[in-house]
């Protein structure tokens, strides 16, 4: 099963910006094993940050392949940075917003920053949670076949083109 991990892409400005979200909810599991409760505190959920940084890096691939209508596999890299400054608990909402830093026909390099939103609030300001910096290489489509690649190891699967025609975007 492949897991995805932002619920809706926003916006899209071709080769420059992409913006998503990912609700947090206290029906997925992922949430209940960090922190588990103990004889000394209640359980505490909160939403892992390696995966708030995957979130960040489905979002800012969906970028750099729509950037070039998808021709190559793109394929995360690198993590350059990955700075949080709090938590992510169950009942808020993420916001990612991507951008592109470079592209050429190498790969990529997007400048990431994740936000929360209160949607029991919506009159508050978003807080910062994340700057997450992201490199990813291209792979032209007949070398991966060459090199028998298995494609469910790169970002485009069927189900993130699914989640652009979903969001009302061209996919």
């Amino acid at each position: 099963m492949r897991w995805i991990w932002i619920d809706r892409i926003l916006t899209i400005d071709r080769g420059k910006r992409c913006v998503a979200i990912k609700n947090v909810s206290l029906a997925e599991d992922v949430v209940h094993d960090h922190f588990a409760a103990d004889e000394h505190r209640p359980a505490w959920p909160v939403f892992p940050q390696s995966l708030i940084v995957e979130g960040m890096a489905q979002t800012a691939g969906v970028l750099v392949g729509h950037a070039r209508d998808f021709a190559h596999l793109v394929v995360l890299a690198k993590i350059s940075r990955a700075h949080f400054h709090q938590i992510a608990r169950p009942g808020l909402c993420l916001r990612y917003t991507a951008v592109i830093d470079r592209l050429d026909d190498s790969g990529a390099a997007t400048k990431g920053t994740v936000e929360l939103i209160d949607p029991a609030d919506p009159a508050a300001a978003p807080s910062p949670v994340a700057e997450i910096d992201l490199m990813f290489s291209h792979l032209d489509q007949s070398r991966a076949a060459l090199l028998d690649l298995p494609k469910h190891n790169f970002i485009f699967t069927g189900q993130l083109l699914e989640l652009m025609r979903q969001s009302g975007l061209p996919a």
